[in-house]
Parts: structure tokens; C-alpha cells; sequence
């Protein structure tokens, strides 16, 4: 039997439409659950008929549904959220399950929003947060959620604990500012990195969000920083007392990491 390659226009044709169909999932990032097609197009930056065409396709195959009393808006489907869910760190007795404990009782004791991110690229991504009724306008962080290294203290610390390869690269990108306290020279991100490395947590002290104060402590595998743990607390009610709580939390969180690895 002879087997016949498939012509490159072909599998050029196919990559192309599986990028626009990927592209119309990441349309899903910003604003409200439920989207309209021209806005979806839009944001995905494709002709409505193709998008249309597209998004009837991911119905079919049951990653978005149509909702509204119309049935004209889209949203995501639980389908995408299993899948999310399958990602190393979230996936059962991964770092979340881990890491969940410690949160829960740093939030017992302290009271103050807590998260856990990790890195992906140059960003930090939240993987988990607890926080109480009276987190308000401050706490605008998701799940799910990116931002900078260089903006949080998550990503500080994170960055203080990485390769140099990752500093480097980080320290070769524009330091964009969020408030008139981030840090916009690539001098001040070192200096601060030195200093998470002396004293092994990071600050951010309204850098991100005006009113808004956290401090992270790295959480590790094999030296490298795999994730963070931060407390954050309007600047106001922040004590430098936080610190040791989340340093002691971070240091529980990479015991139970290092034990599950040997169990593995």
C-alpha cells in the first residue's frame, strides 16, 4: 500500500484554522462571561462570518454554548473548565491540593487575602485565593488572572528565585507602571530582588493597586521558585508581623511538595 502525504496547502489551511479557533477561546479572557459574536470577532481580530463559522463548530463540539433570550451570546462551557482543571498544578494532588491547607489557615489566622500563582512566560498566574466578605474594591485578582513578574510581590519573589536566563529576560522588557509606586527602572527591580533573596519574601507596597500591600514567600523544587504564597491587606491594616506568617506558610507548602515528589 502506498501511503499518500497530505498536500502542505492542506495541513497549512487546517493550522490556520485551528490558530482562529484557539484565538475566538482566548477571546474569552476580558470582560463579561457571555459574548457576542462581533464583539468575540472583534477581539480575536477575525471577520464575523469566520468567527460565526468557528464558534458553531466549538459548540458542536461542546466547549461553548449559546445562552441569552436571544441565544446570540456565547460562553464557555464546563468542558473548558475540566480541561483547566487537568493543568499540572490544579490537577487532584497537585500543587493547589497541596498548598490549600496552608492557605486556609494563614486566612484562619491572619484574616487577610491569600493567594497562590505561578509562573508562566513573564506573567504570574493566580492558581488559587481565599479571601472573606470584606475583600471590596481592592482584591480585583481571579483565578485564572495574569500579570506581570515585576508588578506583585508574587512575581518578585517568584523572579528573585528563578534562573538567571528568566531575570535576564525579565530585566530586558519594559517595566510598565500600574500606579505612581510601581517600579518602572530595571535598577530598582534588582535591588529588589537582592533583597528576596536575603530575606526570602517579596513586597508590593501599592505598586499594583493603590491602598493595597502584600508580601510572598517563594514556594520551591530544588531551589528554583515554582510558585509563591502572598498575603495581601489594605495598606492601612498591613503588619510587618505578615511577613513571618507567610514565610513559615511558603516553607509548609515546599515540605509537602518535596514529600509528595519522593511519594510519586
Amino acid at each position: 500500500m502506498t501511503l499518500t502525504a497530505e498536500p502542505i496547502t492542506s495541513v497549512s489551511k487546517t493550522s490556520t484554522s485551528v490558530r482562529k479557533a484557539l484565538g475566538l477561546l482566548d477571546a474569552f479572557r476580558d470582560g463579561t462571561h457571555a459574548v457576542g459574536v462581533s464583539e468575540i470577532s472583534r477581539r480575536a481580530g477575525i471577520p464575523k462570518s469566520t468567527a460565526f463559522r468557528l464558534l458553531a463548530t466549538l459548540e458542536e463540539c461542546g466547549f461553548v454554548e449559546r445562552v441569552g433570550a436571544l441565544r446570540t451570546d456565547y460562553q464557555l462551557t464546563w468542558r473548558v473548565f475540566e480541561l483547566g482543571n487537568r493543568v499540572e498544578h490544579c490537577a487532584p494532588r497537585g500543587l493547589r491540593d497541596i498548598a490549600l491547607p496552608y492557605m486556609s489557615e494563614l486566612w484562619s489566622a491572619h484574616h487577610r487575602a491569600v493567594h497562590l500563582a505561578a509562573p508562566a512566560g513573564d506573567e504570574v498566574v493566580i492558581v488559587e485565593k481565599i479571601h472573606g466578605h470584606q475583600a471590596g474594591r481592592l482584591l480585583t485578582s481571579t483565578i485564572g488572572g495574569r500579570t506581570a513578574l515585576h508588578r506583585t510581590s508574587l512575581g518578585k519573589v517568584i523572579l528573585a528565585f528563578s534562573s538567571k536566563e528568566t531575570v535576564d529576560a525579565a530585566l530586558g522588557r519594559p517595566l510598565a507602571p500600574r500606579t505612581q509606586y510601581s517600579l518602572v527602572h530595571p535598577g530598582q527591580l534588582v535591588n529588589q530582588l537582592h533583597q528576596a533573596q536575603r530575606e526570602g519574601v517579596a513586597y508590593d507596597r501599592e505598586e499594583s493597586r493603590l491602598g493595597l500591600t502584600s508580601v510572598a514567600a517563594p514556594i520551591l523544587r530544588r531551589g528554583r521558585a515554582v510558585a509563591a504564597v502572598s498575603l495581601s491587606s489594605p495598606t492601612s491594616g498591613f503588619s510587618e508581623g505578615f511577613t513571618d506568617a507567610v514565610k513559615t506558610a511558603a516553607r509548609g507548602i515546599t515540605e509537602a511538595l518535596r514529600t509528595a515528589d519522593a511519594a510519586a
